[in-house]
């Protein structure tokens, strides 16, 4: 699924329909799925951006630091963790392994990814991945599924009326 995002507003409307849509999935045994987000993209794309939205949306308060310089910031909500990572200074695997992102996904636990190619397999896989990109003036964003969760998220966003004049033809 693909989307025109002409300006920061609509990179934060994705990021709000995003939030949106994993929250209409299908809870886990116990609480709230858990799932793992890929964003990816050129430098400046919008990938923190849609993050920050996304978590703003699901209930975290104030802006929300970028993890560039931290690698990670973890939010502590109701009944869901939510831990965001950039790994775009990390220079090899074994920095990106001793990280333990792959302990940290479960139900009841999201995990957004900056940066995911830099990871390798010392990542979890994802369920979905937001790739952004550079289109003239504005980005695009596509959008895939790697997963069934992913698969029920995507079609929870497809069904997100607050995007429908952003969808391009991406493939």
């Amino acid at each position: 699924m693909g989307f025109n995002l002409a300006d920061s507003s609509v990179t934060d409307a994705l990021g709000r329909a995003l939030a949106g849509a994993f929250a209409g999935t299908a809870p886990a045994p116990g609480g709230p799925p858990g799932g793992v987000l890929y964003l990816q993209g050129d430098l400046g794309a919008g990938k923190t951006a849609c993050a920050r939205s996304l978590l703003r949306t699901l209930g975290v308060v104030g802006l929300g630091r970028s993890p560039t310089y931290t690698l990670g910031e973890t939010y502590e909500l109701a009944g869901l963790t939510c831990i965001h990572v950039d790994l775009y200074r990390l220079q090899s695997l074994t920095e990106v392994d001793e990280l333990g992102l792959r302990d940290l996904v479960g139900p009841s636990c999201l995990l957004l990814v900056e940066w995911p190619d830099r990871g390798g397999a010392a990542l979890p896989p994802a369920d979905l991945a937001v790739v952004l990109n550079y289109a003239g003036e504005g980005r695009q964003a596509r959008v895939t599924a790697h997963s069934p969760l992913g698969s029920s998220w995507l079609e929870n966003l497809g069904s997100d009326t607050s995007l429908r004049g952003y969808l391009s033809n991406l493939t």
